[in-house]
């Protein structure tokens, strides 16, 4: 027990201090591009004319940065998929389907399913959930500030976010997968094995409340951030897990091969990051894979299914 104790601290210390250097090389090279860079004017403007355009009416400024923007972001991005997911066009993203032969096209009457349930977690959970956020945010007293934060701390900010994601979202995730907790919450979610866009919210409402929102409205309120700081950040979490849930592994864009092996498998890669998943060895199945092999940015646009094929089945 001590030795896999001493391995897991380790692998921490590797997976985090890798993470930090990182982190750190991007702050400082993005920084020294950014200070010839008159945006930061721009967006200071911008913001001053939007927060005077409603005369500082914060929950207005708040329902806009916080829930439409968010959502906008959220149905625009998964508008474009779901076209491709019905007509099968155009070819240039159906091509780059993980799961071959899943959802071509898809069910309609699944989609329209999936759908009525996002809007409906979206509207009845999400929006009320938005209210003692509010007021968590005023008490800080810097959300709605006239100073925007600068592009620095907003990529500090960004990273807690999400090392605070992926902690709430591995644990809660896998409670939810306890038999008890499965068969009556989960499950709904895991009706799709072959998930698209849409399905990154088609949650059981307990679920949406746990592992889908939570996690993501956590961050900004331990940080007090700015409104203009939780827009983005909400909206980048929309889309990002959206991308995980497409199906489609498309060029330039997040891998989504880790959690589409979660759909097919049930039992492996809970988290988002990867990190938790290591640590407690619930990606090992995943690692012995090809999905494994293609989990990674695609640079090119030959697809992954076709320069990292599955290993032809032997006969038997």
């Amino acid at each position: 027990q001590e030795e896999k104790l001493w391995d897991a601290l380790k692998i921490s210390a590797y997976v985090f201090s890798t993470g930090l250097l990182m982190f750190t090389a991007l702050v400082n090279s993005v920084s020294w591009l950014m200070q010839d860079i008159t945006l930061g004017d721009f967006w200071q403007t911008t913001w001053l004319n939007f927060y005077n355009y409603f005369e500082g009416d914060e929950w207005t400024i708040f329902l806009y940065g916080a829930a439409l923007v968010p959502a906008l972001a959220f149905w625009g991005f998964n508008g474009i998929l779901m076209v491709a997911d019905i007509t099968g066009k155009p070819t240039f993203i159906t091509r780059y389907r993980i799961q071959l032969g899943k959802n071509d096209p898809v069910d309609t009457k699944k989609l329209r399913q999936a759908i009525y349930t996002a809007l409906g977690n979206q509207f009845f959970i999400s929006l009320p959930m938005l209210v003692p956020m509010f007021h968590v945010m005023k008490w800080w007293g810097n959300t709605f500030s006239k100073d925007l934060p600068t592009f620095q701390w907003f990529l500090v900010e960004l990273s807690i976010f999400t090392i605070i994601e992926e902690i709430l979202f591995y644990y809660t995730h896998r409670l939810v997968h306890h038999p008890v907790l499965y068969k009556h919450i989960h499950k709904k979610h895991h009706e799709w094995t072959a998930p698209i866009g849409v399905v990154s919210i088609y949650a059981h409402p307990i679920e949406h409340i746990l592992s889908n929102t939570l996690p993501v409205m956590t961050g900004p309120m331990v940080m007090g951030s700015h409104i203009v700081s939780i827009s983005a950040w909400f909206s980048i979490a929309l889309v990002t897990t959206s991308i995980s849930h497409c199906g489609y592994h498309l060029p330039f864009l997040p891998s989504p091969e880790f959690h589409d092996f979660h759909h097919l498998k049930f039992n492996q890669c809970y988290g988002v990051l990867g990190a938790l998943d290591y640590l407690h060895g619930t990606d090992r199945v995943f690692r012995q894979t090809k999905a494994f092999e293609r989990h990674k940015v695609l640079l090119g646009l030959t697809p992954l299914s076709e320069s990292i094929p599955e290993a032809p089945k032997r006969d038997e």
